[in-house]
């Protein structure tokens, strides 16, 4: 059974169950209860990270986000909207214990060839990478930290 790891983010109170030999995490974007996997470990903690800390509105922060990638259908972990509806972030967490890769890395560059957002997150909870892709210069910028959504444009 998993044994929740800290994380490298803010410790939020996540409402967690045990259903039989299971643990679950709620998640209130999809208002159900999900099996708690290392990688949705991260990916909780990263939504309550967005909307507690960074000011994003709940409401607009799709998760398992649906695309088509080359007529496969594929998932994006997050996505965030801005109020018009406009996709302008996308996220791709892995699990702890995974190392975050060149490959990692590559398969969020190919979602974003559907989505085309500005702004990317890759975690696994303990390594953040952000970035701000610029699409009329094919330029990408490293950033520091995820702006708040206040600031994004």
């Amino acid at each position: 059974m998993l044994t929740p790891i800290p994380l490298n983010l803010p410790a939020y109170p996540l409402k967690l169950i045990r259903d039989q030999h299971r643990l679950l995490v709620y998640d209130e974007l999809r208002r159900k209860h999900l099996i708690l996997t290392p990688e949705e470990w991260v990916r909780q903690h990263w939504i309550q990270h967005l909307i507690q800390s960074k000011g994003f509105p709940k409401t607009l922060i799709q998760a398992e986000g649906g695309l088509k990638l080359n007529s496969l259908q594929k998932r994006t972990d997050i996505v965030v909207f801005n109020q018009f509806g406009e996709r302008i972030l996308i996220a791709e967490f892995k699990a702890p214990s995974i190392k975050i890769t060149q490959a990692t890395f590559e398969q969020i560059a190919r979602y974003n060839m559907v989505h085309k957002v500005p702004y990317l997150i890759v975690s696994n909870g303990l390594e953040h990478y952000y970035c701000l892709i610029d699409h009329e210069t094919e330029r990408y910028t490293f950033l520091e930290d995820v702006p708040y959504y206040k600031e994004i444009k």
